[in-house]
Order: structure tokens, then sequence, then C-alpha cells
């Protein structure tokens, strides 16, 4: 057995074993199953209802605020237009109120737009406010057309609410969504990436930093070469990586075959809802179930799996070269800090283009030309494949994102050759240059 395989298995089997490991691995499945459902438990907790007092001077918008008060509501509004305003204040200050609205009496409607006050202690939310001008603004522009004696029923009646239909090229009834899904089915598996290559990548630095302060380092040196070790140490750690992944990976197709059995949908690629069902599933929660499901298996799911293993090996290799050069340079966590940000700025940029920039245009050449480049390429590729790439984009992103690896593992093994007999001082970017020309 060649020396890299074993130092490959020394830090798989170091790795697997530990029982941190193991107990992430089974448990946080669990734990994002947990946060969804509390996350969704909290979206449906009603918050304390405000009451909003409402002086109106005019005696012309107090009703329509009255029709806004439902059960259950975030805002009950109360009409005391009688009581004085110093008096509606003063109870303001005392928190009898959460807010209070003043519409003054002016001369015309035109004045009335400018001279509303909403008075609180606390900055209201912006869609209170944004209500609230609605309700005001669509009284004034009743009256206004009333005043022009136009038939502002017939008005009513001339507005269109139109709802589009959406339908696939194929024929197939299509939904409402869909890239949202898309986007964050993407963004969940570019975003693992991120935070497995920040947290493996800094498994092997810290691992690097502990041989190389406890001295084992210069024993291990005695038989093998620096490069071998690095090498050695990112493939055990990326290996150890995948196992976890593909182990998350059968938990939830399990997850979505059970819940597929549980709304009836067939699975596969040739999984179909009926436009019966379509039509008549639209008010029903089961159905929507059932429809979404059903394009959730329609998604090129084997490419987003292939894709993220190899996206995910490529990325971690290539970032944890650059993790173990720093562990070799420095003698502490500490004096890594100052090296590590031009690390994660890539990778926290590639998140934001994901979010801003694929979900409006994934096909668009700032996604196209961000999922190319090898520093970006594994979290912007990942967010663009459920809507489809071309096979040739795919082949040019990953033969960047392997050549770059294997030019920076070389710059890296460099540093690394140095800096791993190294101590008592702290590195600075001079000196690494100086490092890379030995």
């Amino acid at each position: 057995m060649s020396i890299i395989s074993l130092i490959i298995k020394r830090e798989f089997i170091a790795k697997v074993r530990n029982k941190s490991f193991v107990v992430m691995t089974f448990l946080s499945p669990l734990l994002f199953v947990a946060i969804a459902v509390f996350i969704g438990y909290l979206s449906t907790m009603k918050a304390e209802t405000k009451r909003i007092a409402i002086h109106d001077e005019t005696g012309l918008f107090a009703s329509d605020f009255l029709k806004e008060n439902r059960k259950g509501a975030e805002f009950k509004y109360l009409n005391l237009s009688e009581i004085d305003v110093k008096a509606l204040k003063d109870s303001i200050t005392k928190e009898n109120f959460s807010g209070l609205i003043v519409i003054p009496k002016t001369e015309n409607k035109k004045d009335l737009e400018s001279k509303i006050e909403f008075i609180s202690n606390n900055s209201p939310s912006i869609s209170f406010i944004e209500n609230t001008q609605d309700i005001i603004g669509n009284k004034i522009t009743k009256l206004n057309l009333e005043e022009a004696k136009l038939d502002t029923l017939a008005i009513q009646k001339a507005q269109s609410d139109v709802n589009i239909h959406l339908v696939k090229a194929s024929g197939e009834e299509s939904l409402k969504g869909l890239n949202e899904i898309k986007i964050g089915i993407g963004g969940a598996f570019g975003y693992l990436i991120m935070m497995f290559i920040i947290i493996y990548g800094n498994m092997v630095m810290r691992s690097v930093i502990e041989e190389k302060t406890n001295r084992i380092i210069e024993i291990i040196i005695s038989s093998v070469k620096p490069f071998q070790l690095m090498i050695g140490k990112i493939v055990g750690t990326s290996l150890a990586g995948i196992l976890q992944f593909i182990i998350w990976a059968i938990i939830g197709l399990g997850l979505m075959f059970a819940a597929s059995a549980f709304f009836g949908v067939n699975v596969g690629p040739t999984a179909r809802i009926s436009p019966e069902m379509m039509q008549t599933a639209q008010h029903e929660f089961s159905g929507s179930a059932q429809m979404y499901i059903a394009e959730l298996w329609n998604l090129p799911i084997a490419s987003i799996i292939i894709g993220f293993v190899i996206y995910f090996i490529g990325g971690y290799f290539l970032y944890s070269s650059f993790y173990a050069a720093i562990g070799a340079a420095v003698d502490n966590q500490t004096d890594s800090q100052q090296f590590l940000l031009p690390i994660l700025m890539p990778l926290i940029l590639s998140v934001y283009i994901g979010f801003f920039t694929v979900v409006n245009d994934p096909h668009g050449t700032v996604a196209v030309v961000f999922s190319m480049i090898p520093l970006t390429s594994p979290i912007v590729m990942l967010m663009r494949i459920p809507f489809g790439v071309p096979w040739w984009q795919i082949a040019i992103s990953v033969s960047l994102l392997f050549a770059t690896f294997f030019l920076v593992v070389w710059f890296a093994a460099k540093i690394y050759r140095i800096g791993i007999l190294m101590y008592g001082k702290k590195p600075t970017w001079k000196e690494l240059y100086k490092w890379l020309k030995y």
C-alpha cells in the first residue's frame, strides 16, 4: 500500500470514528427537520393585537379603518374622534394605545395628503404604514371620482384581476413558485457545500496545526514527503465528508418516498398529475402537496446529486489546499485569522450571486460567468443545475475547477513544505510570497 493511501486511511478512520461525526451524521437531518417545524410553528403564532386610535376630524375615514377590524387581526382600530388629541397623545405615552392616527380637517383633499400624522412611541412597520396609506388613498380617490361625477361602481367593475395559467411547452400543467423551489433546492446544496468546505477545511487546518505544535510532524516527514502528507489529509477528510453526505442523501430520498406514498404520487421522472386534478385541487392542501411533490420528482435529481458530489469534491479539494497551507504557515488558530478572510470572501460572494442573480436569470451572463470561475462555481453552478444547464457548460466548469485545484495544490505544497517546520514566527503575506519562490 502506498504512503498516500496509508495517510488517507488514517485520516478517514480518525474522522469517522470520532463520536461527534457519528452523532452529527444522524442528528443533523433531525435538527434540520426540527428547525423547519419550529419556524413553521412560529409563523402560525399570532402577534398580540395592537390597539390603534383614530382621531378623524373630517369624519370620512374612520369607518374605512373600522372595516379592517377582523378576528385575529394584528391591529384593532378604535374611533376616538370625539376625544381631544392631547388626551389621546397622553394615552400613547402611557401605552394605552400602540399608536394614534390623526386626520386633520383641511380646506381641500389635496392638502390632506401631506398632513396626516401617525403618533407612537415606537417606529411602525413598513407594511402598517403602507396599509394605512392605501386605506386613506383609496378613500380620497373614491371621493375625487364622486366629485368628478364618475360612476365609481362602473370603474370598480371595469377593473380586471388577471390570473395567468402556466403550461409547459409539452402541454403539461405547471405550477407557480417552481423557480423559488428550484433555487431553494440549489441554494440548500450550495449552502451545504459552503458550510462543509469551512467545517472540513478547518479540520484539515487544525490537524496540521496540532501535529506541528506537538512536533509530531518532524517525525512524520522523516518518512513522508510534505506533499504526500498534505494530499493524504485533504483526501481522507473529504472521503469522510462524502460518506456523511451519502447517508444524508439516503435519508432525504427515503423521506421523499415516504411523502410521495403518503400523498399518493407516483415517484420517478414519469410522475404526472392529471389536468382534472390540477383544476379541482387548487384550493385543497393535499392536492397542492401532490402537485408539488410530483414536480420535485420531475427535477433532474440525478444531475443534482452527481453534480453535488463532483462540485463538493472539487470545491473541497480546492479550498482545503488553502487551509492546509495556512495550517502549515501558522503556529495557532489565532494567527490564521488574517489569512482566512480572502478564502471566505469568494464563498460568501457566490452565495449572494446565486440568490440574487440565478433566481431571476439562471442562464444570464452573470450567472454563467460565475458558474465557470473555479472559486465560485461549486455553489453558483449547483444553484443553476435545477433549472437545466447544458452539459458543455458543466464540463467546462468542472474542468476549470479541477485544473485550478491542481495549480493551487502545486503552490500550496511549496508553502506547506517550508511552513511545516517553521516555529515561533508569524508569517506575513510577503514571506508567503517568498516561500513560493523556493
